[in-house]
């Protein structure tokens, strides 16, 4: 099955349109102006480019939706919908010259994410999801992992970030979680992707702390609808979301060992 409901459509077009400008500014990095906004956090102006065009094409689409984006904030409007905008998940590795960024972009209704897409410009990887619907890449159906024993699993993280004051506690902290589930704990820089690559069965689960709804609200909605399973996240809780996600198979043991996380 094909998801070509009319949200789902406006979204594969507007990734189409904006993922032209990441193309070409990741083919001329070496040309772009980039800022610091926080702590290992950059802006650039790609960041601002795409987030125009995207905002831009779904205003004209959905003209009465209330809008969520990363960059300029909010744009509230009477309806109950809203769209949650990610111009590019993965903004290090982008600067870095490394293809492994996105755009994630998530459709709330009545504080319900019903809808999402994360494109992979540079794989033209396209995963989408509705709710009841179903998840997506490039319009194959998405299962997670069947796997049934964390040694033979893949989990990822976002962490540990650097931090001047704690860092050797934060890194034994993860030393500690990678050896209580049996497996190594990898980090991608990409939030989004990493919950898509739950959905796609790439990886078989991640748990990270403090992300923004916008890195997360198509990707949790992308894992659910592949059979998925994605605890401990408040999507009314815009800037300090922690998420566990995994596939049905592992999640028992997963939370098990992530308890004190």
């Amino acid at each position: 099955m094909k998801l070509n409901s009319a949200n789902i459509n406006i979204l594969v077009k507007t990734c189409r349109s904006a993922a032209k400008v990441l193309i070409r500014d990741f083919g001329e990095l070496e040309h772009l102006q980039v800022s610091l906004k926080g702590p290992g956090d950059f802006v650039t102006a790609s960041d601002k480019k795409v987030e125009k065009i995207i905002i831009e094409e779904l205003q004209k689409a959905r003209p009465n939706y209330s809008i969520l984006s990363e960059e300029i904030g909010e744009i509230k409007n009477d309806s109950e919908f809203k769209w949650i905008i990610d111009p590019i998940d993965g903004t290090s590795n982008f600067l870095h010259g490394i293809p492994h960024f996105a755009i994630s972009i998530g459709l709330e209704y009545n504080r319900e994410i019903i809808c999402g897409i994360i494109y992979d410009p540079i794989k033209d990887e396209m995963f989408i999801a509705e709710k009841g619907n179903g998840s997506y890449m490039n319009n194959k159906r998405l299962r997670v992992s069947a796997r049934t024993k964390l040694k033979d699993c893949i989990i990822f993280s976002g962490g540990p970030r650097y931090n001047s004051e704690n860092k050797e506690l934060v890194f034994e902290e993860y030393k500690k979680i990678s050896a209580k589930v049996h497996t190594a704990i990898r980090k991608f820089g990409s939030a989004s992707l990493d919950l898509a690559y739950v959905a796609a069965g790439r990886l078989d689960g991640l748990f990270q702390k403090k992300l923004n709804l916008w890195d997360v609200a198509a990707g949790a909605l992308m894992i659910k609808e592949a059979g998925g399973i994605v605890n401990d996240i408040s999507v009314f809780d815009i800037n300090n979301i922690n998420i566990k996600a995994s596939s049905a198979a592992i999640n028992d043991k997963m939370m098990e060992n992530l308890s004190n996380f």
